[in-house]
């Protein structure tokens, strides 16, 4: 393991741009809808449930078949599998059967020879239904006992005793929104058959082998039989880890039964409507404190609106109980969460996974607190932070990697925050209308699958006679630099040039078995598989030239100039030749399995983490109290990213995650009307951040002293997920804001999405002594 650390030619840390980077700008990189189409290609449209929760009494599709342009019409009743495109619980249906669950699913499928036909033609299907009562909030949900699994709980002490023996409590209720994931590549998928009943499938998705599992069960087919391909995604945000299934098993059920090649590509409303969303939250909390804000208790209650079925609804509520201490000790604390099951599209996998729902009661806590105390927010997040003998979260793991303190002490310093706070109170005792708020919150983000067998790898790596090398591993492409980053692991390796790695589609006939691009563990699993795939070649690289030249192997080095070997130096060309000639592999798999966790859910106890990544940011807003629109006036932030891989693409990442973070705790709502159907299924109705709301000054830094502590590829740290939550800051700052705008009038009811009319609503609340 120790040998991921050696850096032979520093091909890794640098800031290299990203493999796709000129393809993109310059259009010239391919995305699936941009392959080349084969000669009567089908298009598909699915056919969508009008009704949240209905019998279907029957289903006409007469004039569906007959519609100018259809060559085929799917239900139920033609799959030859199982009707399930469900990760886990086996209750995703591909296409309704006798009820339908939620507004918007999807009950047959027409192919035909254009795309706009095949849309026109699934617009028609009669369906004629017994409407049911639909459970659509969480309340409902759960007073009915409608629930996705029974409710879970953690922690540890006699919360009651320690709250009651407390000298200060409080207690608040935040409700927390979901989010659409507003990939810029929607969900598509083309299927092409091969002999014998084989398919492929070329998949927008993070998880291939999740796709060929899923197809080869709704065909009735064996896995083998099923290869699944993808090269990059226009995004995914975990939007395409469970999500692109229902594409490519219609896909490629309707290939399969027709003998041609089969595209589907939603249109951006019915992408919205057909796929899961990130789950809301409804979180109360009750804290017990002393004098200067230390927790001595707490209570959190979670309850979260999980859709009509699972998904993976159980790892997601868990992960957000995970997080619902952020960076802080709790010393008595009980955590307890509800997953409700209603007739709204199943809930699904977003950045954070959960975290960013546990980790900001965490931190409106915070604030709570320190409004109780009239203290500084920071000085009460200081002071309850995990340190020596306060180290042991609520599911029993110690936090040995604990840099939090550090780096706020840093960013304090670096973001002059104690001056601007003091100008902000200046400001807001002299102005009346525009109303501003300032807050540092920090992060700490578990990396790991919480479900172990996930957290692990596979890569392949081929060196060609001519010194060029093709990779290939299970991670998937999104626009976050993965591979090009395993890519720099690699040339690293043989002391080559970077450019020198080919990078390869994800495929599953290749690399077999994989995990989904998620839970931040991409270049944490598949860098170390190629890393063990690369090294393997090396070493019996070194045993051939040391035999072939005769001298130790200490003496046969990879560099710059070529492969020394004693006095001989080769190019690395000639050598790979030399070595083809002399019949040695230039091919291995490599594999790695995150080792050291371990979590037993029955207890909710263990270490589901391997290691931690933390963050810190300021925000600094203003409000206007006549309107309720905010603007985030300056953003500071440290992240430690352990030592990276490419600070290039860690501080995009970085940014990028913050932007998203900060959409969905202030402008991305979404909001379904009593029937179940969703209104915002567009971008005119449904606001993702733009460039106008990126802050005019925006400092970000990667942690300089960052490290892990765990032998991670080149003791790295991951960073897809982590950055999203430092925009609790803003969200904090908000807070602030509001309560500027009704100094006395308590503490603000302020729900996320802090949209304008949550703002005007929590400042009147105040003004009305409802704080």
């Amino acid at each position: 393991m120790a040998d991921s650390e050696i850096q032979f030619l520093n091909a890794v840390s640098r800031p290299v741009p990203h493999d796709s980077a000129r393809a993109h700008v310059a259009g010239r990189a391919v995305y699936t809808d941009d392959m080349p189409e084969a000669v009567g290609m089908l298009h598909g449209a699915f056919g969508l449930s009008q009704e949240a929760h209905a019998k279907i009494l029957s289903l006409d599709l007469s004039a569906v078949r007959a519609a100018p342009g259809v060559v085929a019409v799917f239900s139920a009743a033609d799959i030859p599998g199982k009707n399930d495109v469900s990760p886990f619980a086996g209750d995703d249906r591909l296409f309704a059967e006798r009820e339908v669950i939620y507004y918007g699913q999807a009950v047959f499928l027409v192919v035909a020879t254009s795309v706009e036909a095949a849309r026109r033609a699934a617009k028609l299907g009669r369906i004629e239904y017994e409407k049911l009562p639909p459970l659509l909030s969480t309340q409902d949900a759960l007073a009915a006992n409608s629930v996705v699994e029974p409710a879970q709980s953690m922690g540890r002490g006699d919360v009651e005793a320690a709250l009651t023996a407390s000298p200060h409590r409080v207690k608040g209720l935040l409700e927390i929104g979901g989010q659409d994931h507003f990939y810029l590549e929607g969900q598509i998928a083309i299927a092409t058959p091969q002999e014998e009943g084989q398919v492929h499938v070329l998949s927008s998705t993070q998880h291939p082998s999740e796709v060929q599992h899923i197809v080869a069960r709704v065909l009735g087919l064996v896995d083998a039989e099923v290869t699944v391909e993808v090269r990059r995604m226009g995004g995914g945000f975990g939007g395409k880890e469970t999500q692109a299934s229902l594409f490519a098993a219609g896909a490629a059920l309707a290939a399969v039964r027709t003998g041609r090649q089969v595209k589907i590509r939603a249109d951006r409303d019915d992408d919205m409507i057909l796929t899961g969303k990130r789950h809301e939250f409804s979180a109360a909390y009750e804290a017990g404190f002393d004098e200067n804000g230390i927790i001595q208790a707490i209570s959190i209650e979670l309850a979260s609106r999980c859709g009509c079925t699972m998904d993976l609804s159980n790892a997601i509520n868990d992960r957000a109980m995970f997080h619902a201490d952020n960076c802080y000790f709790y010393p008595v604390v009980k955590i307890h969460s509800q997953r409700a099951k209603t007739n709204t599209v199943s809930a699904t996998a977003f950045r954070g996974f959960g975290g960013p729902q546990g980790m900001i009661v965490a931190e409106r806590a915070m604030d709570h607190i320190a409004h109780e105390l009239c203290l500084d927010p920071l000085l009460v997040r200081q002071r309850n932070l995990y340190g020596p003998g306060r180290d042991v979260t609520p599911y029993a793991m110690q936090v040995t990697d604990n840099v939090a303190p550090e780096m706020i002490a840093e960013l304090v310093q670096s973001s002059d925050y104690e001056k601007r706070r003091a100008k902000v109170a200046e400001w807001n005792e002299t102005h009346r209308i525009i109303k501003k708020g300032i807050a540092l919150t920090p992060v700490k983000f578990g990396i790991s699958f919480t479900t172990t067998h996930l957290n692990q790898g596979g890569a392949l790596v081929n060196i060609y006679t001519d010194g060029s090398i093709l990779l290939n591993h299970g991670g998937t492409e999104m626009g976050q630099g993965l591979m090009i980053k395993v890519a720099q692991v690699v040339a690293d390796v043989f002391a080559v040039p970077v450019e020198s790695v080919r990078i390869s589609s994800t495929r599953t006939d290749k690399v077999p078995n994989t995990s989904a691009t998620a839970a931040s563990s991409g270049s944490d699993l598949n860098g170390m598989a190629a890393f063990n795939a690369a090294e393997t070649i090396r070493r019996r690289l070194v045993e051939f030239a040391a035999k072939h030249f005769g001298v130790a192997e200490a003496d046969v080095h990879f560099t710059q100039a070529g492969v020394q070997a004693g006095t001989e130096l080769l190019s690395f060309a000639k050598f790979c030749h030399l070595a083809y000639l002399n019949r040695v592999s230039l091919s291995s798999t490599g594999f790695y399995a995150t080792p050291d966790i371990h979590y037993d859910r029955k207890t909710h106890t263990g270490r589901p983490f391997y290691y931690f990544a933390y963050g810190a940011a300021v925000a600094e807003v203003a409000v206007d109290t006549l309107t309720g629109e905010h603007k985030v006036l300056a953003v500071d932030i440290i992240h430690d990213v352990g030592k990276s891989l490419n600070p290039a693409i860690d501080l995009g990442q970085v940014e990028g995650g913050f932007i998203q973070g900060m959409g969905w705790l202030t402008t991305e709502e979404l909001v379904f009307d009593d029937k179940g159907r969703l209104l915002t299924h567009a971008p005119s109705t449904y606001k993702i951040p733009t460039a106008s709301d990126r802050p005019a000054r925006m400092e970000i830094k990667l942690w300089a002293p960052g490290r892990n502590v765990e032998p991670t590829i080149h003791r790295s740290k991951a960073v897809g997920e982590p950055p999203f939550m430092l925009a609790n800051a803003v969200f904090c700052a908000l807070t602030q804001a509001v309560a500027a705008a009704a100094a006395g009038g308590g503490f603000p009811k302020l729900d996320a999405p802090a949209t304008p009319e949550r703002i005007l609503a929590a400042i009147a609340g105040l003004q009305a002594g409802h704080g």
